[in-house]
């Protein structure tokens, strides 16, 4: 689906202290096998700070980039991967009071890890449809997860990936902004929906009887079945991923050669080769490998924290294209085709500046006292950029680990 005359004007994240992997695999979290096959050198861990809160905190940022008002939404949208608090409550709305606090609609998006590409464009539809006499020209988009909770081993839930803790926000706008949305491609292929079943009962729903959530349990159940002569679901959703890339270029009228930069899911490496890379036919450099394996897989908002990144440093300038891909169980791919059309000025946002709000969190690595001397490594300039929410409190490097041991 091609479209005109929508925009992004702001982009934010909200990015948790990091745990090494070779802190994890000191602490027998990690298989120093799976290590080395993932290729993974850190991953965000949030402790107790709650999903929707850190999706408030980006989209502040988000907001003071944008040169919108409040007044000037009529909708949120709010993303997410895995629970966001109590049942029965609204995750939307609190991000809602905590940022544009305005009687509009807030609504939850449970598309997994593709939420907020698929926010992205119902937002689009929504901007275009909105012809009444008090149209509002933009649209919130925030994504939070926390995989902290006691029902989930991010180190062992899958080795396609390491769970992370982040946020991300993006304001999507009528009237202009630092990039062009200019098309979107999304494919399905139900036919593999039972891959992220893997033979559990759909009820009572697994975790209100104490199931954790591990795909490799859903994973093993599988191989089982086919040594038993029982076929799985058959399907390779690289084939997805290629489809919904072909068509969202083939609407921006522009071919991939001239796609300067891809913003994927944050898969580990060999995952991230066989269901992205590969089906796209670029190489890890064209990605963000060596950004997201400092970071990990933090549900919906990978796209848009690989966004915020290019754009921050600098390594994506006017007259670029960036393609943001994502995916879903189900198996869904989507992906949308970005031009950036300005250049990121850190400062320049309004009361409180960029650099105000990176301070504390020059340094996302934890500090721990039997760390690895390799772990300063991961001190990278990648991290050390104006433009993300601060942890709670003005901590610099010396943080403690997360409440819940990193785990």
């Amino acid at each position: 689906m091609r479209v005109d005359d929508i925009y992004l004007a702001g982009v934010g994240t909200y990015l948790p202290p990091v745990v090494t992997t070779e802190h994890a695999v000191g602490r027998s979290w990690y298989d120093r096998a799976d290590r080395e096959a993932s290729g993974m050198e850190a991953v965000m861990v949030a402790g107790e700070t709650p999903a929707p809160e850190m999706a408030a905190r980006a989209a502040q940022v988000a907001l003071r980039r944008s040169g919108h008002g409040p007044d000037d939404f009529g909708a949120l949208l709010h993303s997410d991967s895995y629970h966001q608090g109590p049942d029965g409550w609204s995750a939307p709305h609190y991000v809602l009071r905590r940022t544009l606090d305005r009687p509009i609609t807030a609504l939850e998006i449970r598309q997994g890890c593709l939420g907020m590409i698929a926010s992205l464009e119902m937002a689009a539809h929504r901007l275009i449809a909105d012809r009444g006499r008090d149209r509002k020209d933009a649209v919130l988009l925030t994504a939070g997860d926390n995989f902290s909770a006691p029902g989930v081993d991010r180190w062992r839930a899958s080795r396609m990936f390491l769970l992370a803790d982040g946020g991300a926000a993006a304001v999507v706008s009528r009237r202009g902004g630092f990039a062009r949305v200019l098309a979107f491609g999304t494919v399905s292929n139900p036919g593999m929906e039972e891959l992220h079943r893997g033979g559990e009962v759909i009820f009572p729903p697994g975790v209100t009887i104490g199931r954790s959530l591990n795909f490799e349990e859903r994973s093993d159940y599988w191989r089982r079945q086919w040594a038993a002569g029982i076929a799985p679901p058959m399907g390779h959703f690289g084939e997805c991923v290629a489809e919904a890339a072909d068509r969202a270029l083939e609407e921006a009228g522009i071919s991939m050669e001239k796609v300067t930069r891809v913003c994927h899911t944050a898969f580990a490496r060999n995952s991230l080769e066989a269901m992205f890379l590969d089906p796209l036919e670029i190489d890890a450099d064209r990605g963000l490998w060596d950004f997201t394996r400092r970071i990990g897989h933090a549900g919906a908002a990978d796209p848009f924290i690989g966004l915020e990144h290019l754009w921050t440093s600098g390594q994506v300038v006017p007259g670029d294209h960036v393609l943001l891909i994502g995916s879903a169980p189900g198996m869904e791919a989507g992906c949308v085709v970005l031009e950036i059309i300005a250049p990121y000025e850190p400062g320049d946002h309004g009361s409180e500046s960029d650099e105000a709000a990176s301070r504390g969190a020059e340094s996302h690595e934890l500090q721990n006292d039997d760390h690895e001397p390799e772990d300063q490594e991961i001190q990278h300039d990648d991290h050390k950029r104006p433009g993300h929410e601060p942890r709670d409190g003005d901590q610099g490097p010396e943080n403690r680990e997360p409440e819940n041991g990193g785990r």
